[in-house]
């Protein structure tokens, strides 16, 4: 039996619109560990904060995490990924957007409990988390993190949904919110996904048959895997020694999806297929859509990069004027950090993003991004390009404007921190200090999607929530139990 795997320490990272986290498990493949590495290189957009690699042998499960990127946690010569070498595997990348940044929370989770153990990585936000951890607390249950991952352990290992004929799939519908999951149990692995599809997760398969999850196809395609389909909204996968096993926790057609179309505007690598749709094409199609809805007379369409290049590049197919790349994107500082001081914040954005002088000075300039959220880091680049000679600067936005936090596993800030709360067009051109400022219509958005307006959630743009957010009658519940409870306690003790 293999010894378990110790931690690395590490400090906080910080970012003003917080990535998602990105899943990636494959069973049956002697070198499962080094392609759950590469595969997590190839999700390192979706969370830079802390990594983690969970391997079994058949019998024992070891886990190795830390903070930082893939190449800090796993570095090389350190001799881990050797140790972890096994057939199956699962490994998470991580931004949080529930539970603060510490080692502690990072994922895989490992937990023993009666039937052995269990490896946990989750992407998503389970909204219902506090109710259902100030339960347990109640019961006496010990948690060892903040992260809201915890509580499925816990519900897992609760005797009364042991006994369940599907136990997993009974301990899911207690779940509310947004999840794509991973569980590595000793001798198999299972996929789940909520029964909105609100994240993304995706199959795929090795020339020698080997099943691959995934949180986006472009992890496949590092490791020579080829996209089969995605897993459903509301279904459980499992892959074990017998191969692809599938069964749903909800009944199918039940419930409409709604997919966070965030995905395509911002989150996803461009050469992954999300929602059965290539990121780069729909991108290209909602900055065309962005011409037709906010034309201007300029000399040259500029994207920030990476994000925001796609759309730039159908921005200027449709409106004929010339694309160049008018920013340089540094890539050793990560997305946007935050700092405490705005002095900082600027010299952070002048390193992230330098702008190519030639490009633009003298030039009447179409600035294309993919999302603004506090505005702050966008003001940032406008002034950069002003000092270097842009003689006017237009501002394409490639979604509506975000007016409500997310719930559902974006980091969001509170609805006061977002530019576009409360502010109209005119005041948005004026913090930003742009001569124009035009955003991608709702409707416009969603016109460019493969799937119907309704498969998708828009709740950041709309305040139409598809997953109930407001939990408050179920407090009242909670309330009624430790009341009957402690009620109970003192009778007793009268």
């Amino acid at each position: 039996m293999s010894e378990p795997l110790s931690e690395l320490d590490g400090n906080e990272v910080f970012s003003e619109k917080k990535e998602e986290c990105g899943l990636f498990g494959i069973f049956g493949d002697p070198d499962a560990v080094q392609k759950t590495y590469y595969g997590l290189h190839s999700l390192q957009h979706r969370g830079q904060e802390a990594a983690g690699i969970a391997s079994s042998d058949g019998e024992f499960i070891q886990c190795y995490k830390g903070m930082g990127n893939v190449s800090r946690v796993f570095r090389a010569g350190s001799g881990v990924l050797e140790k972890l070498a096994n057939s199956m595997a699962i490994g998470h990348v991580r931004y949080s957007t529930a539970g603060s940044s510490t080692v502690d929370n990072s994922q895989p989770l490992l937990a023993e409990y009666s039937r052995g153990q269990v490896a946990v990585a989750h992407n998503g936000n389970l909204i219902n988390a506090g109710l259902l951890r100030d339960e347990y607390e109640a019961y006496g249950s010990i948690f060892k993190c903040t992260s809201d991952t915890e509580i499925i352990v816990h519900l897992l290992a609760k005797p009364t949904h042991q006994n369940k004929p599907d136990p997993l799939g009974h301990v899911l519908n207690h779940l509310q919110g947004a999840y794509s999951l991973l569980f590595m149990f000793a001798d198999h692995i299972i996929a789940a996904r909520d029964p909105y599809g609100v994240k993304p997760l995706s199959i795929g398969r090795t020339e020698k048959g080997v099943f691959v999850v995934a949180s986006e196809s472009c992890a496949f395609d590092a490791i020579g895997a080829a996209f089969v389909r995605d897993v459903e909204p509301g279904e459980i996968v499992q892959l074990d020694a017998k191969g692809l096993h599938s069964r749903f926790f909800v009944r199918r057609g039940d419930i409409t999806p709604a997919h966070c179309i965030f995905e395509h505007v911002y989150f996803a690598k461009q050469n992954s297929c999300i929602y059965g749709e290539n990121v780069h094409e729909l991108r290209k199609k909602l900055g065309r859509q962005l011409a037709r809805e906010h034309a201007v007379e300029a000399d040259v369409v500029i994207p920030v990069p990476d994000s925001g290049t796609s759309a730039a590049i159908g921005y200027a197919e449709q409106s004929g004027i010339p694309f160049d790349m008018g920013f340089v994107r540094s890539h050793y500082i990560g997305r946007t950090f935050i700092s405490p001081e705005q002095k900082m914040r600027e010299v952070e954005v002048r390193l992230k993003l330098a702008v190519i002088k030639e490009v633009v000075a003298g030039k009447r300039v179409v600035v294309v991004d993919d999302s603004i959220v506090r505005g702050t880091t966008t003001r940032g680049k406008i002034r950069t390009l002003r000092e270097a000679g842009a003689t006017e600067i237009h501002m394409r936005v490639s979604c509506p404007p975000i007016r409500h936090p997310c719930y559902y596993g974006i980091d969001f800030p509170t609805k006061e921190e977002l530019l576009a709360n409360n502010r109209d067009l005119d005041e948005i051109r004026k913090f930003l200090e742009v001569d124009s400022v035009g955003y991608l219509s709702l409707e416009g958005m969603l016109s460019c999607a493969a799937l119907p307006a309704d498969h998708y959630c828009t709740a950041c743009w709309s305040g139409k929530y598809r997953i109930p957010i407001d939990i408050a009658l179920n407090k009242f519940t909670m309330e009624h139990y430790q009341m009957t409870m402690f009620e109970g306690f003192s009778a007793t003790h009268e």
